[in-house]
């Protein structure tokens, strides 16, 4: 999909790109990292002509960036970076449908795909009218992730997009990013300082240093066999246990332990259902199969007619499918459950995750590291 080819970049008497030969394959997500000045953000910028090399050439679908007028290709790519970049004095509406109204689209073809988008980012058709000084600023990144994808490129270009946001919005958003990555399979070329964030999304990671590519492989392969010292100092000493970070919740949720219900369910019937079936948890879900609370028989506590009392949630805790083995084990042991269900990111329910499987995969993470 998009192929460097000896791309050499100077700026003055320093060389910021040394000789890049990289291929990025369609429909995957590639993690440049690397310190500060190593020519990772000078290597995405080159893509969309931002900074032009000085040698070499970048194919896309295997045609050369200088065989294209700059405007037509960057706005057949989709940017984001980390300030978001908002118009201020439009509506998140009309900063999404920039670039469709750019390429003349008609206006209903425009709301249909504008609303879509809102939805696919999980905010809803309210934040249409809304205003960038009216949003969080995980909030405002998801307009602008929206607004990168509005006239559908193939490709996306994302500079430390969830940089500047707080620890837990982060959370939230790179686990959305992989889900709505599943829907859209965007070739993507995403910088990042966060050896961590690169593990979680990427299919392949790119380490640069000094301008130099010094590994470029599947994150499973630079974690079991890291180039260098170098590389082995950027992964952290705990690099074996990242490779939880590979495992996601939804490889592991099950469909069984527990029963579904309506959201409006009489607790008695609950109740009657669970006994019968010696389980000690009902989910309580809408009709489009979206987590709305629980009951769960409170096996810890008796009345003083000896029977376990019946609890309701309505805000049950939970992990979203992208969610890796390693957040989903810290949630479970700060929140004190055993299992947690796991949702999609609009929250519909896809199953439960148990704490035993968590243990039995650290365990063979262990022995296949010779722990």
């Amino acid at each position: 999909m998009i192929e460097y080819r000896n791309i050499t970049k100077r700026f003055g008497q320093d060389i910021a790109v040394n000789n890049l030969d990289l291929v990025l394959e369609k429909g995957s997500i590639t993690m440049l990292i690397g310190p500060s000045g190593c020519g990772k953000t000078t290597s995405l910028k080159m893509v969309n002509r931002l900074v032009d090399p000085d040698e070499g050439d970048i194919l896309i679908n295997g045609t050369s960036i200088f065989d294209l007028n700059p405007v037509t290709l960057r706005r057949q790519i989709g940017y984001v970076i980390q300030e978001i970049g908002l118009f201020p004095h439009y509506s998140v509406f009309d900063n999404v449908a920039t670039l469709p109204r750019l390429h003349k689209w008609n206006e209903e073809k425009i709301k249909d795909r504008v609303h879509t988008l809102l939805d696919m980012v999980t905010l809803d058709s309210s934040y249409a009218d809304k205003y960038p000084l009216q949003l969080s600023g995980g909030q405002r990144q998801r307009v602008g992730l929206a607004r990168a994808l509005a006239a559908d490129p193939e490709i996306l270009l994302m500079d430390e997009p969830f940089g500047a946001i707080d620890p837990i919005n982060r959370l939230v958003l790179q686990q959305a990013f992989l889900e709505i990555q599943e829907e859209i399979k965007k070739t993507i070329v995403f910088v990042t300082h966060d050896i961590n964030e690169a593990v979680k999304l990427g299919d392949k990671i790119a380490i640069m240093n000094k301008g130099e590519l010094v590994q470029y492989d599947t994150v499973s392969e630079i974690l079991a066999n890291p180039a260098d010292e170098f590389v082995e100092n950027l992964l952290g000493q705990d690099r074996n246990l990242k490779a939880l970070s590979l495992k996601k919740a939804k490889s592991y949720a099950v469909q069984e332990g527990y029963i579904t219900a309506p959201e409006n369910a009489e607790k008695a019937h609950i109740r009657k259902e669970l006994e019968e079936k010696g389980l000690i948890i009902a989910y309580l879900l809408d009709s489009n199969g979206i987590l709305k609370g629980r009951y769960y028989i409170d096996t810890k506590t008796k009345k003083p007619s000896g029977e376990h009392p019946i609890v309701r949630e309505t805000a049950p805790f939970r992990v979203e499918r992208n969610t890796s083995l390693t957040e989903t084990l810290s949630k479970m042991l700060e929140h004190g459950e055993k299992r947690l269900p796991v949702v999609s990111r609009n929250g519909r329910l896809s199953g439960v995750i148990n704490l035993e499987a968590i243990f039995e995969e650290v365990e063979q993470v262990g022995v296949s590291q010779g722990a």
